[in-house]
């Protein structure tokens, strides 16, 4: 991961911002790992998701503006659950700033 800042007590996502300490605890690998969006709905793979706000990309002038939508997503590991493509541009999310489109 490269766009990860290393601070002397946390990490910093350069993409969002998002904060985590260095010591979290990663989680039990046993268990299955349910990814849900803003509203609660669980996210899979191939599902299509829209933004539910405006996010400035950090070290670029585009913008994801509400409503935009992905093409189909997979969830990966990490602390962005989610990789896809919006608006052109190959990016990781959180899941917590997008919700599932129905058909």
């Amino acid at each position: 991961m490269n766009d990860v800042l290393d601070h002397a007590e946390r990490y910093e996502c350069m993409t969002c911002g998002h904060e985590w300490p260095k010591d979290a605890k990663p989680e039990a690998q046993d268990a299955e790992r349910v990814v849900k969006d803003a509203y609660g709905n669980v996210l899979a793979d191939g599902d299509i998701v829209a933004m539910i706000k405006d996010i400035k990309l950090k070290g670029s002038s585009d913008v994801l503006k509400v409503g935009t939508k992905s093409k189909p997503i997979r969830l990966v590991d990490g602390d962005h659950e989610i990789s896809c493509k919006m608006g052109g541009i190959a990016i990781g999310l959180k899941a917590c700033f997008v919700k599932k489109v129905t058909a």
